[in-house]
C-alpha cells in the first residue's frame, strides 16, 4: 500500500510540474465584467453567405463592385459614419488595380478609439488546389468570415441601447489576398505584394493624425474546428493586447478556441498597421504552429461548407466583449 501511495504521489507531482507552465498561463484572473450585448452567430453566418453569393470578390470585377455597395449600405444603415479610401496599386504581375479601403466609424468624436479590421477581397487564383487553379475562390473563410464578424458587431452596436464607451473604427482592407503564387518560378521580392490596402492606409491614413488605442485584425475566423494561436508579430508588437484578448476569451468561456501556444509570424494586414501606422494590432488568425494553414487555404474548398457558426461566435463574442470592457 505504501508503494502504491508513493507511486500515485510521484505521478501527481510529475503531472503538476509538467503542466505548470500551461496551467499558469491559462489561469485567468476573473475581473468585474461590464455589461455587453449578445453576439448572434446566425446573423454573422448570413453575412458570410451574402458575400459568397456575390461571387469571388476579386478587384476589378462586378462581384467586387456589388459587394462594395452592399457593405457601404450596411454600415450606413447601422448608423456608422462611412467613407472609402480609393487608390491605385500595382499587382505582382504588372496590373494596375483600383482598390477601396472601407472605413466605418462609430462615435467619430471619441478620443479613445479601437480599430477593428478584416479584408474584403478574395484571391483570384486557387494556387494550392489541384484543379481549376487559375479560377478565383469563394473566400468564404479567407475574407468573408472576418467581414461577417465585423458586420455583426456593427449591427449590434447600431441596434442596441447598450453602447461601448469608446469610439470604434472598422476598416475593411482591399487587395489583401493577391500575392504571388507559391508555385511561382521566380519571385519579385522588391516589395510585398500582399496586403495592398493595409500598406496604403498605414502610410496614408484616412485622417492624417489618426490613432487608436489598439487594433484587432480578424482573418480566417469561421472554419469548423479552427483554433487560434498567439501569432508571432502580434507577440512582437502588441503582447499586452494579445494577452488581454486571449484572457477575455477564457473568461467568457471561449478558451477552447484561443490557445495559449505560440505560432510563427504571418505577413498579414496587422504587420503594416504596426510598422507604419504605429498602432499596436494583433491578428486573430487560424494558423497552427504544427500544421500551418488549414487544408482549404487558397483552394476552392474555401466555401460555405467549412463555415461554422460556433467558430464565428467564439471570435465575434470575444472581440465584442473586449470592446465593451474598455
Amino acid at each position: 500500500m505504501k508503494n502504491r501511495i508513493w507511486l500515485i504521489s510521484l505521478v501527481a507531482l510529475l503531472w503538476a510540474c509538467g503542466g505548470s507552465e500551461e496551467s499558469a498561463e491559462t489561469q485567468v484572473e476573473k475581473k468585474p465584467v461590464k455589461p455587453y450585448p449578445t453576439f448572434n452567430p446566425d446573423s454573422a453566418y448570413a453575412f458570410v453567405q451574402k458575400q459568397v453569393d456575390f461571387g469571388p470578390r476579386v478587384p476589378e470585377t462586378e462581384a467586387h463592385k456589388a459587394t462594395k455597395s452592399w457593405l457601404l449600405d450596411k454600415f450606413e444603415g447601422y448608423g456608422f459614419t462611412v467613407e472609402t479610401q480609393d487608390f491605385e496599386a500595382k499587382t505582382y504581375d504588372g496590373l494596375t488595380w483600383n482598390l477601396s479601403n472601407i472605413i466605418a466609424s462609430y462615435d467619430p468624436q471619441a478620443t479613445k478609439r479601437i480599430l477593428l479590421a478584416a479584408h474584403w477581397d478574395t484571391r483570384r487564383i486557387a494556387d494550392k488546389d489541384t484543379e481549376r487553379i487559375d479560377e478565383p475562390i469563394d473566400g468564404a473563410n479567407d475574407g468573408g468570415s472576418g467581414v461577417g464578424v465585423l458586420l455583426e458587431i456593427a449591427r449590434i452596436i447600431g441596434s442596441q441601447e447598450l453602447k461601448p464607451e469608446v469610439g470604434i473604427d472598422i476598416i475593411l482592407f482591399d487587395g489583401e489576398d493577391d500575392g504571388e503564387p507559391e508555385t511561382a518560378a521566380s519571385r519579385d521580392d522588391s516589395q510585398v505584394w500582399w496586403c495592398l490596402g493595409s500598406q496604403h492606409w498605414s502610410k496614408n491614413k484616412h485622417k492624417p493624425n489618426y490613432s487608436a488605442y489598439y487594433g484587432i485584425l480578424v482573418d480566417l475566423v469561421g472554419a469548423k474546428g479552427a483554433r487560434f494561436y498567439r501569432e508571432g508579430y502580434s507577440r512582437q508588437y502588441a503582447s499586452g493586447i494579445l494577452k488581454k484578448v486571449w484572457d477575455n476569451a477564457t473568461q467568457i468561456g471561449q478558451g477552447d478556441f484561443f490557445i495559449y501556444k505560440d505560432s510563427p509570424g504571418i505577413t498579414d494586414d496587422h504587420v503594416f498597421v504596426n510598422e507604419f501606422a504605429k498602432i499596436p494590432m494583433i491578428d486573430i488568425i487560424e494558423f497552427s504552429p504544427d500544421f500551418g494553414f488549414a487544408q482549404y487555404h487558397h483552394k476552392h474548398s474555401d466555401n460555405m461548407d467549412i463555415i461554422d457558426r460556433r467558430t464565428l461566435q467564439a471570435v465575434g463574442e470575444t472581440v465584442l466583449f473586449t470592446v465593451y470592457q474598455e
